[in-house]
């Protein structure tokens, strides 16, 4: 029998301005990390062409694509085998052009950026907190200082002080290093906090994108349930309490 061919996206039509926070929800299934994979060029679309900065992300080489995007994802992949201060440093070493000693130099600039201490870079994952360990994982999505930053469920497992802080966090990094930042998050206190634009993956495309409060009202089956059913209270209290989100 032919192999049947399953269609994820189609149609799929989403331009990211550089600076902002853009969010992208979706149901399950609708294939958001999907997406984030394939602007990171680890998957490849059947039809169309993701971009990166003007440039077919598939006619980056893997070099490249590493100084313009940095990933974290969901469940931070640290290497188990690595230190804190390894794991940071792998793309780093990667390159192979850059002597030993500047390595850990860039490396640790960037774990204390992120909030964790010099103490830490010789722990093993094993070691660390959930915090800790979105906290070294970010660092070492930064650590090429790309100017794109994609994050998977960002907050994802955290309990509520370790995802206020993380929020407070990426918040900073945001604006201080002028980061463009594509963000999937099913958490709406992460999403209304750090975005900037919300689009809405439904019916294997976008069906909105637009500032939170003009995709709250925008009237379609899924963002109505998405946004107005139960969620709807907390997602206008949100709205009111980061006005800045509007």
């Amino acid at each position: 029998m032919p192999e049947r061919r399953v269609v994820i996206h189609k149609d799929l039509d989403l331009q990211v301005m550089r600076g902002e926070v853009l969010s992208i929800v979706g149901g399950s299934g609708s294939g958001k990390t999907v997406l984030l994979r394939q602007i990171l060029g680890l998957e490849t679309p059947a039809a169309g062409e993701v971009r990166v900065m003007g440039q077919p992300v598939q006619a980056l080489s893997r070099r490249g694509a590493s100084s313009r995007i940095g990933m974290l994802f969901q469940h931070g992949a640290l290497f188990s085998a690595f230190s804190v201060l390894e794991n940071i440093a792998f793309p780093l070493r990667e390159l192979k052009t850059l002597p030993p000693a500047l390595i850990q130099e860039m490396a640790m600039v960037k774990l204390q950026m992120v909030g964790l201490k010099p103490s830490d870079a010789t722990k093993a994952p094993s070691e660390l907190s959930g915090g800790m360990i979105k906290r070294a994982a970010l660092a070492r999505a930064l650590v090429m200082d790309p100017p794109l930053l994609l994050l998977d469920e960002p907050t994802a497992g955290l309990d509520p002080d370790s995802s206020d802080g993380f929020v407070n966090l990426l918040r900073s990094l945001h604006r201080d290093l002028a980061l463009t930042v594509i963000m999937v998050t099913h958490d709406l206190d992460t999403l209304f906090e750090l975005s900037t634009r919300i689009a809405v993956i439904a019916d294997q495309r976008v069906v909105v994108a637009g500032k939170p409060r003009d995709v709250i009202g925008f009237q379609h089956p899924f963002v109505e349930d998405y946004f107005l059913g139960e969620r709807g209270q907390r997602a206008m209290e949100l709205l009111r309490e980061y006005p800045f989100a509007i």
